[in-house]
C-alpha cells in the first residue's frame, strides 16, 4: 500500500488540504488528530483538565473511538457516538495536545492508525506520522506557516462555525500548542529527516494543494 505522511503544526491546513489530496488520489484519508481529539475530549467530559492528573489507564480501558467513512468522509465515534463536529473546538485542541503527550494514550490509538495504513492507500496526517506513526511512507511531507497566517486561517474557521473568539485569543492558543507538540518528550511535532518542506504561507489555498500534489507526483515516481 502506498501511505503519504502529512505532518505539521496546528492551523497549517493539514486536514482540509490533506482529505482533498486523498481525493484526487482516490486515497482513504486518515486524520489523527480527530483521534487525539476525541480522547481529550473524553478526559474533559470526566472532569480532567489539561494537567490530566489521574487514572488515564482506568478512563482509557472504558474508552472507544472508531474511525469510520461514511459517504467518503472520515468521521470520528467516542463511545459509540458520532463527536465529528464537538471535537473542533479550542478546548478540545487544547486537550488533544495535553493526551497526545501521554505514552499510554499514544498505544491505545497507535495499532488502530497503522492498521489503517496497512490495509489502505492512505494520506495520514497528523504530528508524528512520518518520524513514528509511518515511519516507511513512500512520501513524507512537513506542512506549515508563519504562525500569524495559520492563527488567522484557523480564526476565520471558528467564527464560520459561529464561535465568539478573538484573534489574540486563537494566536495565543496556537502558541501554546506549538510549544507544547515541540516540546513533548514522547515523539513530538518535527520534519522528519527526509520529509519534503512545505510553507504556505505566501500560498493560495488551490497554491498549496497544487504544491502538495506535485510534492507527491514527485515522490510516487521515485
Amino acid at each position: 500500500m502506498i501511505n503519504i505522511a502529512i505532518d505539521g503544526p496546528a492551523g497549517a491546513g493539514k486536514s482540509t488540504l490533506s482529505r482533498l489530496l486523498a481525493s484526487k488520489l482516490s486515497y482513504i484519508y486518515v486524520d489523527t488528530g480527530a483521534l487525539y481529539r476525541a480522547v481529550g475530549l473524553k478526559f474533559s467530559q470526566k472532569g480532567f483538565d489539561t494537567s490530566l492528573e489521574g487514572d488515564l489507564d482506568a478512563v482509557l480501558s472504558d474508552t472507544s473511538v472508531d474511525i469510520r467513512f461514511i459517504n467518503g468522509e472520515q468521521r470520528v465515534f467516542l463511545d459509540g457516538e458520532d463527536v465529528s463536529d464537538n471535537i473542533r473546538t479550542p478546548l478540545a485542541s487544547m486537550m488533544a495536545s495535553a493526551v497526545s503527550a501521554k505514552p499510554s494514550v499514544r498505544a491505545f490509538l497507535l495499532d488502530m492508525q497503522r492498521n489503517l495504513a496497512k490495509n489502505n492507500n492512505v494520506v495520514m496526517d497528523g504530528r508524528d506520522i512520518g518520524t513514528v506513526v509511518l515511519p516507511d511512507a513512500k512520501v513524507k511531507i512537513f506542512l506549515t506557516a508563519d504562525v500569524e497566517v495559520r492563527a488567522n486561517r484557523r480564526l476565520k474557521e471558528l467564527l464560520e462555525k459561529g464561535q465568539q473568539v478573538s484573534f489574540d485569543e486563537v494566536l495565543e492558543d496556537m502558541k501554546k500548542r506549538d510549544y507544547n507538540d515541540s516540546h513533548r518528550p514522547i515523539a513530538p511535532l518535527k520534519q522528519a529527516d527526509d520529509a519534503v518542506l512545505a510553507d504556505t504561507t505566501k500560498l493560495s489555498f488551490d497554491q498549496s494543494l497544487e504544491l502538495l500534489i506535485n510534492i507527491v507526483k514527485d515522490g510516487i515516481k521515485a
